[in-house]
């Protein structure tokens, strides 16, 4: 099974530590991005995967490219051209004080790339699953559209598609959001969202639920599966459940719908590390799950296990092995030493 993944990667600049961005006189240079992350999640998995986005032909645009064939995501399908790489700055928060993503991506080459750019005949050839997020076609209008045309070629070559909704304010307006995911979400087989994306993008509320307190019923999300499922068609459902106690602290779950059942995963209570990547490493986990025919309550329990590992990881990329994944799953959360 190939799976192909299209974004934006991006040069992640960050302080050191949990310095804010006020007191740092140096960051550290990695690469990052909702859909790069994905693809190497899926690679560290043993999963062939291509990532397909768009980066300038200089040095930086091949450092990129180099970050991803470090971990053997294909990167023969990346189009090169366009001014620049976007960048992201991350400030990580710790106890009351929360994480800051400053963004400098406007006019990056994915951000003005143009629907000639992609030859999706030739980058779905072979492929059997295509993945990506609400931030791509946030990018610009034309993104938007080359998403459309991905997703109607997977279509007629019965490519499963899937999608992270990931609203992201800074990037465009939820009435922006809504409109363009509504004509993009009855071609995807499987959505994926969070305790704030189903309502900011299309007004589906949790019943019972604040996430700024932390407070999650969870029986209020299964309404809001149903109610996506009804209005898209989708054939799965995942939504992720974050109970915030502090910046450092978090409980960390999940539920699936698979258009019959919802299935609830078991709850982790989390020392985050770096909570970025965490919702990307949840979908690769679950995309993994989903080709390899687990059943929907071995998915999802998969699924929030890798994203569980992932937050005790520095950058965007989740870097464990199906095994770990797998042992985690089944209990050994004891952090003990292997030897």
């Amino acid at each position: 099974m190939k799976v192909v993944t299209f974004g934006e990667i991006m040069l992640r600049l960050a302080p050191e530590g949990y310095l804010k961005f006020l007191q740092a006189d140096k960051f550290c240079a990695t690469f990052g991005g909702a859909e790069a992350n994905v693809a190497v999640s899926l690679a560290n998995y043993g999963v062939p995967v291509d990532f397909v986005t768009k980066l300038p032909a200089h040095d930086i645009g091949q450092y990129a490219v180099n970050s991803l064939r470090f971990f053997g995501v294909n990167t023969e399908k990346i189009v090169r051209g366009g001014p620049r790489v976007g960048i992201y700055y991350c400030e990580k928060g710790a106890s009351q004080r929360p994480s800051k993503v400053v963004y400098d991506r406007a006019g990056s080459s994915i951000a003005t790339a143009k629907k000639g750019d992609f030859n999706w005949a030739e980058i779905f050839d072979g492929a059997d699953w295509f993945h990506f997020t609400g931030i791509t076609p946030a990018l610009s209008p034309e993104v938007a559209e080359i998403c459309l045309e991905a997703l109607t070629e997977a279509k007629k070559r019965n490519i499963v598609t899937s999608c992270d909704l990931n609203y992201r304010k800074k990037l465009w307006t939820r009435e922006e959001a809504g409109a363009t995911m509504a004509k993009l979400c009855p071609l995807i087989d499987v959505c994926i969202s969070n305790e704030e994306d189903a309502k900011d993008v299309f007004g589906i509320v949790a019943d019972n639920t604040d996430i700024t307190s932390g407070k999650l019923d969870y029986e209020g999300y299964k309404s809001v599966a149903k109610q996506l499922k009804e209005r898209f068609g989708f054939k799965h459902v995942a939504i992720t459940l974050r109970e915030s106690i502090s910046a450092t602290d978090n409980n960390w779950a999940a539920m699936l719908y698979d258009g019959e059942e919802c299935y609830f995963s078991k709850k982790y209570a989390v020392h985050i590390v770096d909570r970025v990547g965490g919702g990307d490493s949840f979908g690769a986990g679950l995309i993994y799950a989903l080709i390899n025919n687990y059943d929907s309550q071995k998915a999802i329990e998969f699924a929030v296990a890798a994203s569980c590992l992932k937050h005790s990881i520095e950058g965007d990329f989740n870097m464990v092995s199906v095994p770990e994944v797998e042992a985690l799953a089944k209990g050994d959360g004891s952090g003990r030493v292997q030897r």
